[in-house]
């Protein structure tokens, strides 16, 4: 078919820049995992941003029928509902489809889905995207990986403002990070396999830091709890502790970049892999959502620690070995075990000069949007909480 001259501006800190992209016209992306947080993003700035798609099919489990209404004249978005976990469902999904953005994943640290789900979804599933791929004749594979993959690990080794290339001690035990790490294995082991027709398949992984904005489920957590303790939050991290945080809005930017760019260097950008990062402020996880929850009403007590670490780790033995122990009767599920004191308690910054160098990537919505908009959303809920009260 003939190409299409895709021009994408975007913006870093005030001044734009355009990235040409050659791409097939009237093209059909699926995203799987498309009605979850990163995906109903993904699907609304596909449908916004992209010049040359004719339909983005979105793919999951749970289907948010609202979705339907994103559709425009030039873009029809089509809900499909299935499980990564079923070949059968897979497939026919992946029927006439270009590009794959495989976003579909278990996300769990705290033991509320049992392992061997987590191993499905995730490895088994993603085992099901590529087949699809190679069997119905998609090349473009974009997989949505996690920082956690590599880090922070239980050692609590520092990595800090660390790239692709950077060494680490990789060190895991919980069934999340080791089945995002084993499903983007196999994404980057397949590319340049064979597919229907004689066309090789491209792949590439994209490992967001710690995702925040509309729609995230722990932070309005961390919002109705605070509430239940009276409208506070203890300091528990020290200042010092660095994590990345990186903006929704932001790591959907990416994948549509990274989609667009593969079709147009296939060679180049095939098999990389790439952290995904924005300007957010490197802060603490407690001093980081403290950004958006004070404007809530929420109030941090004390500027430093007031539980010592140790204390912090006995509890979190305390609550694995109680969810051990109630696991017959019921799930337990604490926020606070072993494996997410590591995180919090562990520096883990990265640095994205890698996907700026590859594909243009600069954030699309600056750090004082990105705040805006996320305490905007937290605030609807907010005035939704007074009101049931």
């Amino acid at each position: 078919m003939a190409s299409a001259l895709l021009c994408c501006l975007c913006y870093s800190q005030g001044q734009p820049h355009t990235v040409k992209i050659m791409a097939k016209e009237q093209q059909v992306y699926l995203v799987t995992g498309g009605c979850g947080f990163l995906g109903c993003h993904l699907v609304k700035m596909l449908v916004e941003r992209s010049e040359n798609i004719a339909e983005v099919k979105v793919f999951d489990l749970y289907l948010d029928e609202n979705m339907k209404h994103l559709s425009t004249e030039k873009v029809k978005v089509t809900l499909i509902q299935g499980s990564v976990v079923h070949a059968g469902d897979v497939q026919d999904a992946m029927k006439d489809v270009d590009v794959v953005i495989h976003t579909a994943s278990l996300v769990d640290v705290w033991g509320k889905v049992r392992p061997d789900k987590i191993l499905e979804v995730n490895i088994h599933g993603t085992e099901n995207v590529i087949q699809a791929c190679i069997e119905q004749g998609t090349q473009y594979l974009v997989y949505t990986s996690s920082m956690e993959v590599v880090g922070p690990n239980m050692k609590g080794d520092s990595f800090y403002r660390g790239n692709e290339d950077t060494e680490y001690d990789v060190c895991h035990d919980k069934p999340y990070p080791v089945s995002k790490a084993k499903a983007e294995h196999l994404v980057i082991a397949a590319n340049g396999k064979q597919i229907k027709g004689g066309k090789q398949l491209y792949t590439c992984s994209l490992r967001p830091t710690g995702i925040y904005g509309e729609k995230h489920e722990l932070m309005k957590t961390y919002y109705e709890k605070g509430v239940q303790a009276g409208r506070r939050v203890f300091c528990a991290i020290p200042a010092s502790i660095e994590h990345g945080r990186v903006y929704v809005g932001n790591v959907a930017w990416m994948h549509l970049l990274v989609a667009q760019k593969i079709q147009e260097s296939p060679a180049s950008i095939g098999g990389q892999i790439y952290y995904c990062y924005d300007h957010s402020p490197y802060k603490s996880y407690d001093d980081f959502n403290m950004e958006f929850l004070s404007a809530c009403g929420i109030r941090m007590i004390g500027s430093r620690p007031l539980v010592p670490y140790f204390f912090l780790y006995l509890m979190a033995v305390f609550n694995e070995l109680l969810q051990f122990l109630l696991k017959p009767f019921c799930i337990y599920a604490p926020l606070l075990n072993k494996y997410t004191l590591a995180v919090v308690s562990t520096t883990f910054t990265v640095q994205t000069d890698k996907a700026e160098r590859h594909f243009g990537y600069r954030p699309l919505y600056s750090w004082e949007e990105s705040k805006a908009r996320t305490i905007h959303w937290l605030q609807s809920i907010a005035d939704l909480h007074q009101k049931g009260n």
